[in-house]
């Protein structure tokens, strides 16, 4: 059941024209057949009656009363043995017979009830060589040459003619009507192709829709798809409603813990001044942990309500982020090396983008002795991102703990250790996965890939 229902509205619709075609071709095929046969039938009955006039006209009598014709008949099968076609003449009234030639030896029995004078009787009997024979007969009055005769005249066919001539046929109407049948399941596989050809439009306006390289579907489309692209439409439409509306309240919600947080950092400097500098640490340390959820909790909200992608240039990005990391306390004295053709392109939302490489860089920054380095490559449709430092770096066993949220492998700098996390979180949205390893610099190598697509 559940294959019928994931079955291809083409191949439904080619199937049911290979039903319906086969079912109207047999029918056709078997009322041609038996049209035949019954023209077959009817010509054979008059060629059969049109012989009992010929025959009737030239019958004669001996004079012990055996018929006989005075003339042959034209059709060339009575004088040849087993033919197929026959004639008999049996005069009742001297009990004499005559036979053609086709009958050689063979005997043709009639019926044994009596047909009325001048009416042609049509039955069947057997004949030579076990054959069934459709025979015409009539019963006429003749004057002879010892007085009036009354004699039985039979012209008989063997029914194989007419089974060999529908067979004939059959054969012949097959060979057409599987040609018929082949030119009318081409001409409902390209109408079924053409019919079907605006849904195609639809999904491939859907898929550009979804690639960001339209906002809309393509409405301009047959009458009877073209309400199923408005009500995409309308979906997309309410779908940008709600977005919106969840950025506002993510902004909003941010704002409203932007004014305590600062809040709380004027009360922690305050509390250094004072010399409290452990307790102030310490609340610190929770400001900063406090931030970091809610920058995920954030960041995981937009990511799950959007995914604008668009082809976006990414050295721009790199760029600016790059510069406000060296304004950073972890930036400042460190070298950021950018590696970064200009006319690559991601197929991602801008923020997720920022999202990305700022964690990454800004872990990168953190733990760097004095150099961190980003390359992108794009080889085909994908962009390859790296990002290397030459800082200690991490073994083998603590890279995939590096990745688990709130883990710091390192104590003593400072973090929520959320930043990579957010990272997977991003990256998860658009399949793909971040891979950390050893730097040929010494420190971290945090890599991924995006799908690059060229503008």
């Amino acid at each position: 059941m559940n294959s019928l229902k994931n079955l291809s509205l083409k191949r439904r619709f080619l199937i049911l024209q290979v039903l319906l075609i086969v079912a109207a071709l047999a029918i056709t095929g078997y009322g041609l057949i038996l049209l035949f046969e019954r023209h077959v039938e009817r010509r054979i009955n008059a060629e059969l009656d049109t012989y009992l006039t010929q025959i009737a006209a030239r019958v004669g009598f001996d004079e012990d009363g055996t018929p006989h014709l005075a003339a042959r008949i034209a059709d060339p099968r009575f004088e040849k043995i087993f033919s197929g076609l026959y004639w008999l003449i049996y005069n009742e009234t001297s009990d004499k017979s005559s036979r053609s030639r086709s009958l050689w030896d063979s005997q043709m029995q009639l019926p044994a009830d009596v047909p009325e004078l001048g009416v042609i009787h049509i039955h069947t009997t057997s004949g030579p060589q076990n054959s069934s024979l459709l025979v015409h007969e009539r019963r006429l009055v003749f004057n002879g040459v010892n007085g009036e005769q009354i004699a039985r005249l039979a012209v008989a066919i063997d029914l194989v003619e007419l089974k060999k001539a529908v067979a004939r046929f059959a054969n012949e109407v097959t060979l057409a009507l599987i040609a018929l049948g082949s030119i009318l399941l081409l001409a409902g596989w390209i109408q079924v192709t053409i019919g079907l050809r605006p849904l195609s439009f639809v999904r491939d306006s859907i898929a550009n829709v979804r690639n960001g390289k339209a906002t809309r579907v393509d409405s301009d489309l047959p009458h009877e798809v073209s309400p199923l692209a408005e009500e995409v439409n309308y979906l997309l439409e309410a779908q940008e409603i709600t977005i919106q509306r969840a950025k506002s309240r993510a902004d909003n919600l941010a704002h409203g813990f932007k004014t305590p947080l600062t809040a709380l950092i004027s009360d922690i400097r305050r509390l250094r001044d004072k010399g409290e500098v452990d307790i102030a640490n310490d609340i610190e340390a929770i400001s900063l942990v406090f931030r970091r959820q809610i920058e995920r909790e954030l960041t995981t909200s937009r990511i799950r309500h959007t995914k604008t992608m668009a082809n976006i240039k990414i050295l721009p990005i790199i760029n600016q982020i790059v510069a406000t990391l060296q304004r950073t306390p972890d930036g400042e004295g460190k070298t950021i090396e950018v590696d970064c053709n200009e006319d690559i392109v991601a197929q991602i939302d801008k923020d997720d983008l920022a999202e990305i490489l700022g964690n990454l860089l800004e872990n990168s920054l953190k733990h760097a002795a004095d150099q961190a380095k980003i390359t992108v490559v794009a080889r085909e449709d994908i962009a390859y991102f790296k990002i290397e430092d030459n800082g200690k770096g991490i073994s083998g066993a603590q890279l995939e703990m590096a990745q688990e949220r709130g883990v710091r492998l390192d104590q003593s700098i400072s973090g929520s250790g959320l930043g990579l996390a957010i990272v997977n979180d991003v990256l998860d949205i658009y399949g793909q996965k971040l891979e950390l390893g050893k730097s040929s610099m010494g420190g971290l190598k945090a890599s991924f890939q995006l799908r690059s697509l060229a503008i």
